[in-house]
């Protein structure tokens, strides 16, 4: 099953502060949503485990994730592998940094993902819906927890 989500998400600090946000990993895996622990491994590089829910099928999945910013190029660009409940995911998304110029920043986000397994074959249009949300709720963290840090109300 291979699903592609977009969107923006406008974040209340300038882009300055949203690049040095993304250079750690920590703060980034921390913005997954139902996130339960996170094992860095280095700058790029970590561990995530995720309470998962689909329907009627719950449970924990773990997660290595990349982080890899690209400020010259004003992309940042996430990919995330791994997997539960006897199902694998393969996550590729990234966001645009985006100056609007007036101290706000905009995160043009594009992701895909591919599915594996039996939480993909019981959870079909369901998947769906909760992978967008992640997607979507990630970004959200994000710009709220940049907009937090930078001092300014989100």
């Amino acid at each position: 099953m291979k699903l592609n989500y977009s969107g923006q998400e406008k974040v209340q600090a300038p882009p300055a502060v949203v690049w040095a946000f993304v250079q750690d990993p920590e703060r980034v895996a921390r913005c997954l949503p139902d996130v339960q622990e996170v094992v860095v491994h280095d700058q790029t590089h970590m561990d995530a485990t995720v309470q998962v829910g689909v329907g009627m099928v719950r449970g924990k999945f773990k997660f290595k994730i990349e982080v890899l910013p690209d400020e010259a190029a004003g992309r940042v660009n996430v990919k995330v592998q791994g997997g539960g409940l006897g199902s694998v995911v393969d996550l590729t998304a990234g966001a645009n940094v985006v100056d609007n110029g007036d101290g706000t920043t905009l995160l043009d986000w594009d992701g895909e993902a591919s599915m594996r397994g039996p939480v993909a074959t019981v959870g079909g249009r369901m998947l769906d819906v909760q992978a967008q949300k992640l997607i979507s709720k990630t970004f959200e963290n994000m710009s709220a927890n940049i907009g937090a840090s930078s001092g300014t109300l989100a």
